[in-house]
């Protein structure tokens, strides 16, 4: 199953571009599974208090089920004042 992830912020500059296509090991695959796959494939994400996951422009839990071709958003944690 292929994915495409669209990457803000510190998420942007962990992955170093902010699209790409990561191909899952198995035809269903959850959120929190592409989590753990970013997390092996990009150390520096466990270092994030928080990561926000959105697709079709809601954001989803970890259980959430993804479908081949979905857009995963990954929206890091923003701080401001």
């Amino acid at each position: 199953m292929t994915i495409k992830i669209v990457a803000f912020g510190i998420a942007k500059e962990i992955i170093g571009m902010s699209e790409m296509e990561l191909e899952m090991a198995t035809a269903s695959s959850t959120i929190g599974e592409l989590r753990k796959n970013l997390e092996h494939d990009f150390p520096a994400f466990t270092s994030l208090a928080s990561l926000k996951f959105a697709v079709k422009e809601s954001y989803q839990s970890e259980a959430f089920e993804l479908n081949n071709g979905d857009e995963v958003v990954i929206l890091p944690p923003v701080s401001g004042g």
